[in-house]
């Protein structure tokens, strides 16, 4: 995992500081790209993350963060593990477009986590997007409804380190292998998205829309096989491949389908393919 950071961060700091943020790209005779910065994003404790919002969301529903599932507080879940519906109050520090923390959100549950097949958790926060617009000016990042496209532009915006990668989608993976956990057609970066520890959970966003297509999470960083810190890709027929120093993300696409009304998770809804506990 671009795992939840840990105590040895010498190194790690050096590498963050010197990721420089992208900055928007010019216009050119085609669409304008979105501009993409760190508003909406958030740092949390030892991680990533961004306030979220599906296409049918509403204004007054309770706002809801995205990371990782190995991010949870309370350790990673187990291969097979589905946790809903948990109490939570974890603290998130909202950023400006600056990079600039504006406000403490807070959790008051775990809606959804896991480990299984994808590597997200997502929280309920004791506010609504209404109230944070209105006190911050700061809209959430919607997380686009279709699978995202091999080739496309994207940025990788960390909270944590106030870092923007800059990159695109190599291509996808269909299985990817870690340790314990096995995630299903995950997003390959191209090599310039080189993240570190403490970009987990960060929102993978095509520069194209400004939609988060992916989450950040993990990185083959010593060219072991199939080991924490260095997953492992197999294909269809079972051939396991390596790539040391590329680093990959999770789609997202599918969790839209599984929330309805008021931003509430119905596993059992019409198109919803996440694993259920």
């Amino acid at each position: 995992m671009n795992k939840p950071l840990l105590a040895v961060l010498s190194s790690v700091a050096l590498a963050g500081l010197g990721a420089t943020p992208a900055v928007a790209a010019p216009h050119t005779a085609k669409a304008a790209a979105a501009t993409v910065d760190f508003a909406g994003t958030v740092a949390l404790s030892n991680c990533s993350g961004s306030v979220i919002r599906f296409p049918n969301s509403a204004d007054t529903d309770p706002a809801l963060v995205l990371t990782n599932g190995h991010c949870l507080e309370t350790g990673f879940p187990d291969p097979g593990q589905v946790i809903t519906g948990q109490s939570s109050s974890r603290t998130f520090g909202l950023l400006n477009s600056a990079g600039s923390k504006v406000a403490t959100l807070r959790a008051n549950q775990v809606v959804y986590s896991t480990m299984t097949d994808t590597d997200i958790t997502i929280y309920r926060t004791t506010t609504t997007y209404a109230a944070i617009k209105s006190k911050y000016g700061i809209s959430p990042l919607t997380v686009q409804d279709t699978h995202p496209t091999a080739g496309a532009a994207i940025k990788v915006v960390s909270g944590y380190w106030k870092t923007i990668y800059s990159c695109s989608i190599d291509g996808f993976v269909y299985r990817l292998k870690e340790g314990d956990w096995t995630w299903k057609d995950s997003v390959r970066y191209t090599s310039a998205c080189n993240t570190i520890g403490g970009t987990s959970g960060s929102p993978v966003i095509d520069t194209a829309t400004g939609k988060v297509v992916a989450v950040n999470n993990t990185g083959n960083e010593d060219g072991e096989t199939c080991t924490e810190n260095n997953p492992c890709e197999v294909d269809e027929n079972g051939n396991v491949t390596i790539h040391q120093g590329i680093n990959y993300a999770e789609e997202t696409y599918g969790i839209p389908a599984c929330f309805t009304t008021g931003n509430k998770l119905d596993l059992s809804a019409s198109g919803c393919t996440l694993p259920k506990p």
